[in-house]
Parts: structure tokens; sequence; C-alpha cells
């Protein structure tokens, strides 16, 4: 019997997706469980594997359609079942529904076309190959291509090359002055000046002139510049982050409060642990103390592990908290550690390496982004010192962490005030105004500073 997939419901407020890559084809065996496209959301990308084992009967949509959860996107079974014509959508009860536009066939992702065949090039003498139309040209006008100025790779002179230096030269075809030398009668030529003058017979006897022959067309003119800017398409990452940034500024009245700690004891705890942490093969971070110093706020002032409603602010008893990690150019993800209060700093240490790796491979699965009641962004491991993040709504706050450096900074000991170097790093603290206000804020960020500042 037939076995449909559907497009499946990632999230609770994800009501569609976008099939990036198909990693089957129609007539191909698989595996259950084995993954058979992948589907990007607003959220994440994920695999969609195969619930039963058969062969892909049928594809109805390519590579780049987005379609509602519950749409048909593809059939299972054996060879020879039938299959349905048309894709449709099963609803929350399970009930079918006819898709308001549907593909005239079904449309499996075609093969990319082959490769254009290279243009024949050859090589002049101690330079990089250049096209035989450019090698012609350079023979035309005589041109010796090392004194051209390349654009083409590893300095390569391209046609464009050859016509901008040709228009710069004012430069004619080889033969061309010759030809019209020639075409002059003997007493006109090159240096006869005025010592002959031709007798009637003579010039009863000299052949009229042939006629001049057509001058070479112009070369064409050079190409147009090429626009100023180039467009990148929005991909659904981009445009969600977009969407989410905007609406949280327009949601939340937005503060920001800026502390300074002193991370000296915590770096002196780092530098003495870090090396037993890899030898139960994990890797210490700064980010499990700022996690640890955060719950030990949240603990101590639960208002800020809160979300504003319509009923009231709800203050959430859990502690999930959302870690924002950077995808490079395609946007950033916030993977949630759930129950942060329950790990130890080996225990933290563990689970961040485990969802920063898997955030970056794209593995992560659509519950593991969701249900953060407090968020800490780490954007001092690109050199930043301090800044002022975001909401990530619907949370009351999220924190900000720059980077820890070395500075000179004035300390007050009983013998008077002396100056040291202290790795220090800014904290900001970005919250939700409806909410806290800057005491409560401030509060909250005093006990991170204390939490942090003494560590044992």
């Amino acid at each position: 019997m037939p076995v449909p997939v559907v497009m499946p419901q990632l999230g609770e407020s994800v009501v569609e997706g976008k099939i990036v890559r198909w990693l089957k084809r129609e007539g191909e065996r698989v595996q259950r469980f084995e993954p058979l496209l992948e589907v990007e959301t607003d959220k994440v990308t994920t695999e969609v594997t195969a619930p039963e084992e058969g062969t892909l009967l049928k594809i109805y949509f390519p590579e780049g359609s987005t379609l509602k959860a519950g749409t048909l996107i593809a059939v299972l079974g054996q060879p020879g079942e039938a299959v349905p014509e048309r894709p449709y959508r099963i609803g929350h009860g399970g009930e079918v529904e006819p898709l308001e536009e549907i593909p005239a066939a079904a449309a499996p992702t075609p093969a990319p076309p082959p490769a254009p065949e290279p243009t024949p090039t050859v090589r002049r003498e101690g330079g990089p190959r250049i096209t035989p139309v450019v090698a012609k040209m350079a023979a035309e006008y005589g041109i010796d291509l090392s004194k051209v100025p390349g654009t083409g790779e590893g300095g390569r002179v391209t046609k464009k090359d050859l016509l901008a230096y040709i228009e710069r030269m004012r430069l004619q075809p080889v033969g061309a002055p010759a030809a019209r030398e020639a075409e002059l009668p003997p007493w006109e030529q090159p240096g006869t000046g005025e010592l002959f003058r031709p007798t009637e017979e003579v010039l009863r006897a000299t052949p009229a002139p042939a006629a001049p022959a057509p001058a070479p067309p112009p070369p064409p003119p050079p190409a147009a510049p090429p626009t100023p800017y180039e467009v990148i398409s929005l991909t659904s990452i981009r445009r969600a982050i977009a969407e989410h940034m905007v609406r949280s500024k327009h949601t939340a009245p937005h503060v920001t409060t800026v502390f300074e700690v002193d991370m000296s004891r915590v770096m002196a705890h780092y530098e003495a642990n870090r090396a037993a942490f890899e030898r139960e093969g994990v890797r210490l971070t700064l980010t499990p103390y700022f996690i640890m110093a955060a719950v030990a706020a949240l603990k101590a002032y639960p208002i800020v592990n809160s979300t504003w409603t319509e009923e009231g602010i709800r203050v959430y008893k859990a502690y999930h908290i959302g870690l924002a990690v950077s995808l490079g150019e395609e946007g950033l993800v916030v993977p949630v550690i759930r129950n942060a209060d329950t790990y130890s700093l080996i225990g933290l240490a563990r689970v961040v390496n485990d969802v920063v790796e898997r955030a970056r491979q794209r593995r992560l699965k659509p519950e593991e982004i969701q249900g953060g009641t407090f968020t800490i962004t780490n954007h001092g491991v690109s050199g930043s010192l301090f800044a002022t993040p975001i909401i990530h709504q619907p949370q009351c706050a999220i924190m900000g962490v720059g980077r820890v450096h070395k500075r000179p900074v004035v300390l007050e000991t009983p013998q008077g005030d002396v100056l040291a170097i202290r790795p220090m790093v800014y904290l900001t603290l970005t919250f939700d105004h409806r909410i806290i206000d800057g005491a409560q804020a401030d509060a909250f960020m005093s006990k991170v500073k204390a939490v942090l500042e003494n560590w044992a």
C-alpha cells in the first residue's frame, strides 16, 4: 500500500516549510528513517525521513517549493503501485483537503544542465592562456600581448582588454598604411619630393588607381560597465530574523543597562581546569560560566525569567537558557539549553559544545529552538566590546557578553588606590520595560557580577 510523505509540522508556530533539497530521486529504494529531503522553515533547517521502507514512487514538488504543513509531497511504495495523480493536504483532523493551486504534473528535481564546453584557448609565450579570438585580433593589429594589461584569471588578456588597448592606442590593422601607400602613383610615394615630374606619356601609361579598399569596421564599443551592486536573495532564515527583530522592537520598549565585570577569578579557574576537562573529552569555554551566573541571578530575581501577556506577567519556574549561535552570513539560531540549573560546569560545557556544533551543522531539531525563557548572546567572540542586543520575543530580557580583554583598572585597597591589569568584560542586559524597571535590571546584573567576580 502506498505510503504518503507530507510536509511536517516543524514547531507549534510553524505553518509552512520550504523544500531545500531532495536527497533521493524517483525510483530509488529507501530504508525506514533514511533522509528523503531537507526542509527549511523560518526557524531551522532539518531532514525529513522516510516513514517506511520502499521505493520513492513519485515526487510532487521540486526544490524551492514552499508548502503548508500537511501537504502531500511524495509517495513511497512498491514498484507498479498506483499513486495519486494530484497532491492534496491533510488537515488537523485527518481530513483530505484539495489544493487551490496544483502543479500540472509531478515535478522531480531536474538534473543540473551539463556544463558548457570550455572555450578553446592557446598559450601566449611566457604568459597565461588566451582565446583564439584574442590571438587573431592581436595578430591583425600587430600587438604584443605582453604589453596589454589583462584582467582575466591569472592576468589573462580578454577580448575586452584588447579592445580597450586598441582604443587607447588608436591602432590600425597591420598592412593598412602600406596598402594606402601602394595605391599612390610612383611620384607621390613618400620620399620623392619634387625630384620627379611625370610627362604626359608617363601619365597616359600610368594605370588608373584602383578603388580604395573599404576601411575596416571600427572595433565594437566597450561593454557597458557592470551594475555597481548585487542583489542577495533573502533566505527563509534571514527573512525570519528580520521580521522577528522588527516585531520585537515594535512589541517591547527596549532599555539596556551596562555592567563592567572583573573576570580574574573566572579566568584563573578556567586556566586551572580546562586541561582536566579536555581529558574528559570536553572543551571548556567561558560560556558555561556566564550561563551559571545568569541562572543564579534568575533565581534571585525570578521576574526576569518571565514574559508579558495580557493576563499578566507569566513568571517561569524552569530555567531554559537560549544561546545565540552565529551561522555566518546566513544569520543565527538560538538553541535552548533546558533546565540549565540542573547542570554542573562540566555538564554545561558538554551540552554547550553539542548544541553549538549541531547548530552550525544544521542538525538541530525544531523542538530544540523553542521554549526558551532567557537568552544569552556572546558577541564578544568576534571582538565586540559591548552591544545592545534585541530581545528574543516573548522573553523579558537578553544578556550580551562582550570580549574579555586585559586593561588597566583602578583598584581600591586598604593602602589606597592602585593601578592593576585585569581581564575585564562588559555585560549588557536589554530588558522589556513593561515587565521590569531599571532598578530590577541593575539588581539582576549586580548578582551576575557578584557571581563572576567571586567565583570559587
